[in-house]
């Protein structure tokens, strides 16, 4: 059955009312069913026609594909206005460079809300399949899960984002209104989101764990052609929490003295053994006779001080050095991110 024009009204002054919503800093917490076809495609149909850009075959092609109600919207998007299509084509080759700020169509408040937020999460949720976090954070930034016809894909895609860019406390407030308003969500947005919680609850500051996860977010960086400020940033303080895990170990082994020996190893419970280490003490683990000691703290504060002018590989291989002083079991998986860094810087 068409949808005529007065039942298209109906339907929109009642189930868009949330859409297009102004928007707030407060968010809107209830119900946040996603805007059924028929809604979705009486809206479009009317932004086509406001714009000027009616083609009832391409339309009808659209709207009568097995495709998503987003993506549907989106190619309407697309449809009616020749930036949109340009805007979404290159966030959807893989071979264009990253974007690296926000497209000023998102701001442009003589635009509807209705294209520029529906645009926009289309946009962002590209651009997160490709691992271009920031931007798809920033630019879902600008806009509400009310005003777009799938609340759920927004608060997902948002969620990955922040859960990628360790913004714990965002990604949980996300994934809080995900799972108790969007009742529609699909079952793998609510699985991945279990999982994202359950990963962030073993969190800790300046751990292995964090490590990694630093390391993780280098190489995306990386391989996004992104080595700046920010990248440099992170790379000098997993250098400076690496340095205070080693500083850590070293003054165990000092307090140890040599009488750390478990029992039943073949030494600690010998007579006369006083469990006295057979070597002195090595230089890079705290030698107290100055010297090689003090020449490597001057090493790291002058590595520390000069970071940010370091070419990219002399910096992983400063890290690099650091992690070969920790022990075997941290060692290993420290050095595999370290090593994939100057790979990459070599391409």
């Amino acid at each position: 059955m068409r949808l005529t024009m007065a039942a298209a009204a109906l339907l929109m002054s009642g189930s868009l009312l949330l859409a297009q919503a102004p928007a707030k800093d407060t968010a809107i917490f209830g119900s946040l069913e996603g805007v059924s076809a028929e809604v979705a495609k009486a809206k479009a149909a009317e932004w086509l026609k406001d714009v000027g850009k009616e083609d009832a075959k391409a339309f009808d092609a659209i709207w009568g594909a097995d495709k998503t109600v987003l993506e549907k919207v989106a190619e309407t998007l697309a449809l009616g206005d020749a930036d949109a299509a340009k805007l979404l084509a290159e966030a959807r080759d893989p071979k264009a460079p990253a974007p690296t700020d926000i497209p000023a169509v998102f701001q442009d408040s003589k635009k509807p809300v209705f294209f520029r937020a529906n645009l926009a999460l289309a946009y962002a949720k590209t651009l997160s399949g490709r691992r271009v976090y920031e931007e798809a954070l920033d630019t879902l930034t600008l806009f509400k899960p009310e005003q777009v016809v799938d609340p759920a894909s927004f608060l997902f895609h948002r969620a990955v984002a922040e859960h990628a860019m360790l913004k714990k406390a965002d990604a949980i407030k996300s994934i809080n209104r995900l799972q108790e308003d969007c009742s529609d969500a699909p079952e793998r947005y609510k699985t991945v989101a279990d999982l994202m919680v359950n990963d962030m609850a073993g969190w800790k500051d300046k751990d292995l764990g964090w490590i990694s996860r630093m390391m993780n977010g280098i190489e995306r960086r990386l391989d996004l052609s992104r080595g700046g400020p920010t990248t440099q940033d992170m790379q000098k303080r997993v250098l400076l929490t690496l340095d205070e895990m080693i500083k850590k170990l070293e003054d165990e082994q000092s307090q140890c003295n040599g009488n750390c020996n478990k029992p039943g190893n073949g030494q600690g419970n010998k007579p006369g053994n006083n469990n006295q280490p057979s070597s002195p003490q090595k230089d890079s683990f705290g030698g107290t006779n100055g010297g090689p000691g003090q020449a490597e703290a001057r090493k790291f504060k002058e590595t520390a001080e000069n970071w940010g002018s370091m070419p990219a590989k002399d910096r992983a291989n400063a890290l690099l050095d650091r992690a070969r002083e920790m022990p075997a079991k941290h060692r290993e998986l420290v050095e595999t991110y370290i090593k994939k860094l100057a790979q990459g810087d070599g391409k």
